[in-house]
This record gives structure tokens, C-alpha cells and sequence, in this order.
């Protein structure tokens, strides 16, 4: 990955499995969301390729690019809704973009998402109503309205308070579990790290390249690499002191 001839990393190779958590984590300006933009189809890389089960994405022709890309949902660091729009037209848009459904029919899926995600009742509110922990719920609302296999999020306790960050990693389980969705994110929150996270990669900006990619418990537990083990315990350097409970043998 590489903006001109300034590389941001190389020698990237992970597996995001079926029904993974799938954490994007290394320190500040390794590169993380620069990775999911590859990942998502907003940025080629230099070099390599990134697979979708057996299609090569970047060599796919655009309609199976935007095929795979409907596979998918985004929640955006900000929520990105549109202040302009009450949370049921936001919700509403890419169902009338993109499906042949009536209006009843994208009104019942609007009501089903907002209250999987805990906001029924709130269908006519517009963003600025509402709290910014609502506001990133709302835009996993929109993120989920059609389904998709596969939900990217970019830095979802960004801004929140710890309780609302809570909140959110528990819904994020939840629709792992409940909905077998397999889901990438961009964190450098350790309480979600470990709270969520079963698999990961780790970005490391001096190397250029990755330093490891796991379960973060079993990084914490068993890496000896000081980088991995400073970022995991906040600069402490004591994995055995900082070593979540269910990570130790």
C-alpha cells in the first residue's frame, strides 16, 4: 500500500475467516485505515491482491466488484449520515437505490434494523436529535439494510464515552452471533480489542509490514515481540499483569 513512492505497507498477508471479529490494530499512522479502504474497495494496492472467497477483486471486472461490494457494509468513523435526512430516509436510501422493494416494504426493513440496533421508535428523528452513540447505531442501521455478509467499521467507540462504547461492542457480538456476520474492524481501543476481537492483524509503522496476526489474546499471552506487547498493555510491558482472564492458560 503506498501513497506515490511513499510506502505505507508491505508484506501483508491475513485471513478474515467466516464469523470473525476481525481486528485492523497497530499504533497511530501504521496505516489502519488506509487498509480498509483497500479492503473496501476504495483504494488499489501498488502491489498484491485482495481476495473475496475465490475472487481476485482488483482484477474482477466492475460488475463483480460492485457485486462483491453488496456483500458488504460500512460503518464510517463519523456515522456519515445525512443531516438533511431523518434516520429513516438515511436508512431507507440504499434500499431504494439498490432494490426493486415497494415503500411499505422498506419501511418494515427500517423499523426491523433500527431496532436491532436499539433505536425503535426513533424513525423520525434526523442525526442532530440524538446522541453520538445513537448516531453510530444508526449508522450500523444503515450500514446492515442490506444484509450484508460482511460489516467493516471504521473506529466505532471513536468519540464515545465508555459506557456508549460498551454498548456498541456488545451490539457488535450480538450481530456476530445472532446473524452469523463476519465483521472487520479499525480500533486502537484495547477494552474493545479484547472484549470483541477473535482474530487480528497487527501494523507496525517503522517496519512497514505486519508484526503478527491472531487471537489479540493469545498475542498478548504468547508474543514476544516488545512492540506487540507494549501496544497491548499500554506501554507497561507486563503481559501477565495485563493478560485478559479467559486468554491465560
Amino acid at each position: 500500500m503506498a501513497y506515490g513512492d511513499f510506502v505505507i505497507q508491505r508484506d501483508l498477508s491475513f485471513t478474515v475467516s467466516r464469523g470473525d471479529v476481525f481486528i485492523i490494530m497497530g499504533g497511530s499512522g501504521c496505516g489502519k485505515s488506509t487498509l480498509l479502504k483497500h479492503l473496501i474497495g476504495l483504494q488499489k494496492p501498488v502491489k498484491g491482491e485482495v481476495f473475496y472467497d475465490a475472487t481476485d477483486f482488483w482484477r474482477a471486472d466492475l460488475e463483480e466488484r460492485v457485486l462483491v461490494m453488496r456483500r458488504s457494509g460500512v460503518l464510517y468513523q463519523s456515522g456519515a449520515l445525512f443531516s438533511s435526512l431523518t434516520l429513516s430516509e438515511n436508512i431507507a436510501l440504499p434500499l431504494a437505490e439498490f432494490t426493486r422493494l415497494g415503500r411499505s416494504e422498506i419501511q418494515g426493513i427500517v423499523s426491523y434494523k433500527l431496532a436491532l440496533v436499539g433505536l425503535a421508535g426513533f424513525e423520525d428523528y434526523y442525526p442532530a436529535e440524538i446522541s453520538g452513540g445513537m448516531q453510530k447505531r444508526a449508522g450500523l442501521a444503515r450500514a446492515m439494510a442490506l444484509d450484508p455478509e460482511i460489516l467493516f467499521f471504521d473506529e466505532p467507540s471513536a468519540g464515545l464515552d465508555p459506557v456508549s462504547a460498551r454498548l456498541l461492542d456488545d451490539l457488535i457480538i450480538n450481530l456476530r452471533d445472532t446473524l452469523g456476520t463476519t465483521i472487520v474492524v479499525v480500533t486502537h481501543e484495547l477494552a474493545s480489542i479484547f472484549a470483541i476481537g477473535n482474530n487480528s492483524v497487527f501494523l507496525d509503522a517503522d517496519s512497514k509490514t505486519m508484526l503478527a496476526t491472531g487471537d489479540p489474546k493469545q498475542l498478548l499471552a504468547e508474543s514476544a515481540d516488545p512492540k506487540i506487547i507494549q501496544f497491548l498493555t499500554r506501554g507497561e510491558g507486563n503481559a501477565d499483569t495485563h493478560t485478559p482472564k479467559e486468554a491465560k492458560p
